[in-house]
């Protein structure tokens, strides 16, 4: 059998990864309202592409819980739901909490300076207000754990139900209450540093869980 080509299968991959991208973001940050119709004439004009990557982020979308999609019919936003967010947040913070189990034994000197750099940055972005930037050193700080478990399917899962919970995140690195989140990170830090697998885990889950008050709001 002929080998197949791989022309183009980078750069398909890269398209579809920046119009999910794009799109999660702009329901996050609230350029698309909860109740919203999303409309694909639009959206190709806004994002120039074709209906082809636009559609597959739209059905990773619906599938993370951020749009509703009736095929041939309609795709709206959802709402800020407290229930949904709540199940998503319990396995989020159950996700992390075993990527941080697998990734502790693993951990170099650089892991962790990336880990105090991000949440430095983290702790910078949220002085100045800019709750994107704080989202972004965010993913960063725990992004390392889940690349280091050794486990992929977590970060995969993990990519399924964190969107749902990016606008309640969204709103507490936009008030005084995420100050909470950077001691919070420092004692991951610290635990994994200390090679304590059971601490840095406890640690981790309780960050994840102190988004409880948020959900209640929503």
């Amino acid at each position: 059998m002929p080998a197949p080509s791989a022309q183009g299968v980078h750069r398909r991959g890269l398209l579809r990864d920046h119009v999910y991208s794009s799109l999660r973001d702009a329901i996050v940050d609230g350029t698309f309202a909860p109740g919203e119709r999303l409309r694909d004439a639009d959206l190709e004009a806004w994002l120039g592409v074709s209906r082809t990557p636009i559609r597959e982020a739209l059905l990773r979308l619906d599938r993370a819980g951020l749009v509703s999609t009736r095929p041939g019919h309609s795709t709206t936003v959802t709402p800020i739901d407290g229930v949904s967010t709540r199940n998503a947040q319990q396995l989020a913070a159950s996700l992390q909490e075993l990527a941080v189990r697998l990734a502790v034994p693993h951990l170099s000197a650089a892991d962790l300076a990336q880990m105090a750099g991000a949440n430095v940055d983290f702790a910078a972005a949220l002085r100045r207000g800019d709750a994107d930037a704080a989202l972004a050193a965010d993913d960063a700080f725990h992004g390392i754990a889940l690349r280091c478990s050794g486990n992929d399917l977590i970060a995969a899962h993990f990519e399924q139900v964190s969107p749902l919970l990016r606008r309640v995140e969204r709103r507490r690195f936009s008030s005084l209450s995420a100050r909470d989140s950077v001691a919070q990170h420092d004692l991951v830090v610290d635990r994994c540093r200390a090679q304590d697998v059971e601490g840095a885990a406890r640690a981790v889950r309780d960050n994840w869980m102190s988004l409880g008050p948020l959900l209640l709001d929503g």
